[in-house]
């Protein structure tokens, strides 16, 4: 870490600003930002005029390492993010086996420290039958506590009323939850299986993890979270009825309960099942185009606060299933930046936004240590872009393991050029550098 980078004549966006300037990054961290720096470097950016930004914080992935190590592993999915500008993640607990002791959670912290280009944490996960294990967990090095109150890609289902209370009560940490309701899926699975045997169109997926089953276990989790003063993120809200749940008339530091949207949810709706098939088939569904606009307007006025990604590659032969047979799940964190930097060209979000919802909203969120802005003292994550380049998804520049996106042939305006990690230009000019890897987080708690 003894190399300093000095970035030159970028436009900063931090702290809902753009700024032109200059940075110096020394011993991993930002050393200086000041409108020019007149100083030698070991590595010297020429910015061009082009963005600057925090690296992005992605509070939701599924890197399947151990276990799945077929479909994504720690290596090959952390090198994706790094390449989409995503410099930080916290990775979910349904790997195999489940990460559901303190043992099997330092493990995945150690191969991602042999392993992983981006820096990272690991949710705890929670059971029916774990509490012990649960409590044990160290708020300032571990991101938070998963439940699956909806039963999604493995075995994590914790819909047992007592035993939600128990967690809820308890846990002094950030609880993330997967909100579905299981019992409402199951009797809409029933249903449909009735009606189309195996052979169940997948547009019929919004309609089977339909608004009911989304609204009726998010409303469980806030009722919760109010009786016992809980620390409650609900993950990938997907239906305009959950929406009016949360507030906006406070800031995001004094919130208790917090909501994240991802791209997918974004930028699809059901529409585009006819097109897409299976390749957009995830938990909770991509839903009607209405759903879309209302989240959409919501993120905007901060009902929900952070836009993440909850990547969740398959194989491509895993996906070429029947309904029921092809997994849930979809490959984005190396695109989520530019699919918003898309909404931002079509004048639906500006850049200042972006980076308030990526970078700065999950580091508040769950304080994370000296990350998430642009600011002298800061661990330097930072990510250089060409707001105007545009590039093609395809085959030769997918870098998740499964090797396929559904973005894949489209075009988009917007390019990452650098990215810093921990002081570290681990991805400059499409080539990657692993001499050095990421860092685990840190929390202020």
């Amino acid at each position: 870490m003894s190399s300093t980078i000095l970035i030159k004549e970028v436009q900063i966006v931090n702290e809902g600003k753009i700024t032109e300037g200059d940075i110096l990054v020394k011993n991993g961290r930002i050393e200086k930002v000041a409108a020019q720096i007149n100083q030698s470097a070991t590595i010297e950016l020429a910015g061009n005029g082009n963005l600057c930004l925090p690296g992005i914080i992605d509070d939701q992935v599924h890197f399947r390492e151990p276990g799945l190590t077929h479909k994504s592993d720690l290596y090959t999915e952390p090198r994706a993010a790094v390449a989409g500008g995503v410099t930080s993640f916290m990775e979910m607990p349904n790997t195999k086996p489940n990460t559901l002791t303190q043992s099997l959670l330092e493990d995945k912290y150690q191969i991602a420290k042999q392993k992983s280009l981006a820096n990272y944490s690991f949710f705890m996960g929670a059971s029916n039958d774990n509490i012990e294990e649960v409590l044990k967990t160290n708020g300032k090095k571990v991101c938070g506590v998963k439940i699956f109150m909806g039963s999604s890609t493995g075995n994590m289902l914790v819909d047992d009323r007592t035993t939600l209370e128990n967690l809820f009560s308890k846990v002094p940490l950030l609880i993330a939850t997967h909100c579905e309701d299981e019992a409402t899926i199951r009797a809409n699975m029933e249903a449909f299986k009735v009606k189309y045997g195996e052979e169940v169109p997948i547009e019929c997926h919004p309609i089977i993890r339909n608004v009911e089953g989304c609204y009726k276990s998010s409303s469980l989790a806030i009722e919760l979270a109010k009786k016992h003063n809980t620390r409650l993120h609900i993950l990938h809200i997907s239906t305009k009825e959950e929406l009016d749940l949360f507030r906006n008339d406070i800031p995001l530091k004094d919130k208790r309960i917090t909501a994240e949207v991802c791209v997918h949810h974004l930028h699809f709706d059901s529409r585009q099942y006819a097109t897409k098939g299976t390749q957009i088939k995830c938990n909770p569904a991509v839903k009607a185009s209405q759903h879309k606009r209302a989240i959409f307007k919501a993120l905007l006025d901060n009902r929900l606060d952070i836009i993440a990604t909850d990547h969740a590659p398959h194989t491509w032969e895993e996906k070429q299933n029947t309904y029921f047979k092809a997994p849930s799940g979809v490959p984005l964190v190396q695109h989520s930046l530019p699919v918003m930097l898309k909404f931002y060209h079509q004048g639906k979000i500006t850049l200042e936004r972006i980076v308030e919802k990526m970078c700065h909203a999950p580091a508040i969120c769950f304080q994370v240590q000296e990350r998430g802005f642009i600011r002298e003292g800061y661990w330097a994550d930072l990510v250089v872009v060409d707001p105007n380049k545009k590039w093609k998804v395809s085959k030769k520049n997918i870098h998740y393991k499964c090797n396929w996106s559904p973005f894949e042939n489209s075009f988009f305006r917007g390019k990452i050029l650098s990215t810093i990690v921990s002081g570290h230009l681990a991805y400059h000019e499409e080539q990657f550098n692993e001499n050095q890897l990421g860092k685990r987080l840190l929390f202020d708690r």
